[in-house]
C-alpha cells in the first residue's frame, strides 16, 4: 500500500509515540512549574525519567498539589511502584 513497508510503518508509530512522550512530558513540567514553582534540577530529572503512563497519572494529580511537598511524595509512591 503506497510502498511502505510494514518494518516502516512500526517506525512511524514508534515515532510518534515517541513525540508524543515528548509533548506530554514538557506540558507536565510546564504545568508542575506553573502550580509549585520552579523545580529543583533533581526533581525535574525525576519526572523526565516518568513513563508516559506515569506523566500522564501526574498530570491529573498535579491539580491537587498546592507545594513541592505534595509532589514529591506523589513522586516518592511513583518510584517505589517501579
Amino acid at each position: 500500500m503506497l510502498g511502505i513497508t510494514l518494518q516502516q510503518r512500526r517506525v512511524y508509530r514508534e515515532i510518534k509515540e515517541e513525540g508524543r512522550e515528548v509533548e506530554a512530558r514538557s506540558l507536565i513540567l510546564r504545568l508542575l512549574t506553573r502550580r509549585v514553582g520552579e523545580l529543583p534540577p533533581e526533581v525535574q530529572s525525576l519526572v523526565e525519567a516518568l513513563s508516559l503512563e506515569q506523566l500522564e497519572n501526574l498530570g491529573e494529580a498535579l491539580l491537587d498539589f498546592t507545594s513541592t511537598t505534595d509532589l514529591d511524595a506523589w513522586l516518592a509512591r511513583a518510584i517505589d511502584r517501579q
